[in-house]
């Protein structure tokens, strides 16, 4: 058993993300001596999904890609790796704007003193931007992808996503085919949403059981089909922040039903549960998770970061349609690994042209209102991209 000390995490308030300062880690091996899933929890009340960093066997050693939280069970763990495979060699941020996937990179590097640090072109911070130095970005072995190579640009195929302009800064995404397994590395443009719960939630049940009640005054019990139902809601949730299924009650109902018993504790937040949920919702997540192909765009990204990139989209895709011998494919969220082809790569591309693309209807109506006011506000640009 893993002390809770081991899986402290200090640097929470710069992302002040559910489960805060405590990062439980379920570490996976995806292909046997080839590729691992190192897998955290993050989320707003208890709105969780896991995020993952991979690790990749490269000659010699080992590369870190989209890292998570280094705790002290995070890095007993790669230094087993290292001790069976070589070094950390190198630590890749694949992204140019995703924070979560950003913040744990200094501090890995500070822990792999002598890994070099890959980062995607146009890093931007805000309210102020920043150099990438004041990030904690290390000076002296930080290099950037595509301006100066790529790492194990022999053993890897690297293509990008973008980059895109948001308003604020950039969306640029880079996958990596490691060519030895056929698993291909993507971060956030597409994922597999899970049918049945991931398994990190054995580690951390609590926001199943959560999302899984009717009402604030109900506690939390765990079962199978609670743990279920609490899946659906959440990932729904994730998805759409507000889809169809969901109301919010009158403030005087949610308070009525706060601090019952049973309920009069921080983990059911004291009965507070602002969330009223249609029968309708188990229908809505089957739509979303049998959609003819486990890969999707996340709906939270389509509407709100591509909603005018459909072809700079549909371009990516048929790129990697054209890489070597694609067998998996390793997002950062969700599920992995998920068998994928050349072939259901250019099917995806061809489905997303034919498709209606970010639409403003039913599970989609939020979304699309946030959308539109960035859009009438300034905040991003309304022009298709190119």
């Amino acid at each position: 058993m893993v002390a809770a000390s081991d899986q402290r995490w200090n640097w929470w308030p710069l992302l002040p993300l559910y489960p805060y300062g405590r990062k439980r880690t379920l570490v996976r091996e995806l292909i046997p001596e080839q590729l691992w899933s190192f897998e955290q929890l993050q989320g707003v009340f208890y709105v969780a999904v896991p995020i993952r960093m991979t690790v990749v066997r490269v000659r010699g050693g080992l590369m870190l890609y989209a890292p998570v939280a280094p705790t002290q069970e995070v890095r007993a763990a790669l230094q087993a790796l290292e001790a069976r495979f070589g070094p950390v060699q190198s630590i890749v941020l694949p992204t140019a704007s995703g924070l979560e996937h950003k913040l744990p990179v200094p501090p890995m590097a500070r822990a792999f003193p002598q890994a070099e640090v890959w980062i995607t072109p146009g890093q931007w911070s805000f309210p102020v931007n920043l150099p990438p130095a004041w990030l904690g970005f290390p000076r002296g072995r930080t290099r950037v992808l595509q301006e100066d190579g790529y790492p194990h640009g022999d053993e890897l195929s690297w293509s990008s996503l973008g980059p895109l302009d948001l308003g604020l800064g950039r969306f640029q995404e880079f996958a990596c085919l490691h060519q030895a397994s056929g698993s291909l590395l993507l971060t956030d443009a597409l994922v597999a949403i899970n049918s049945t719960p991931p398994a990190i939630f054995d580690l951390d049940p609590t926001p199943l059981l959560f999302h899984a009640r009717d009402s604030g005054d109900q506690p939390l019990k765990d079962t199978p089909e609670l743990r279920q139902k609490g899946w659906e809601r959440l990932a729904l949730f994730a998805s759409f922040l507000r889809p169809e299924a969901l109301e919010v009650p009158p403030l005087a109902q949610l308070l009525a039903k706060a601090f019952r018993p049973g309920c009069r504790s921080a983990r059911s937040y004291f009965g507070f549960f602002p969330f009223q949920w249609r029968s309708s919702s188990r229908e809505a997540f089957e739509a979303l998770t049998q959609q003819g192909s486990p890969l999707l765009v996340a709906p939270v990204l389509e509407r709100l970061v591509f909603p005018r990139a459909r072809p700079v989209v549909v371009r990516w895709l048929r790129e990697l349609s054209q890489l070597p011998q694609v067998r998996w494919l390793v997002p950062a969220h969700y599920d992995a690994p998920v068998p994928c082809s050349n072939q259901q790569l250019a099917q995806l591309a061809d489905a997303f042209e034919q498709r209606q693309w970010a639409p403003s209807q039913g599970n989609w109506d939020y979304l699309a209102s946030i959308d539109q006011l960035l859009v009438r506000t300034g905040v991003v640009p309304s022009e298709e991209s190119p």
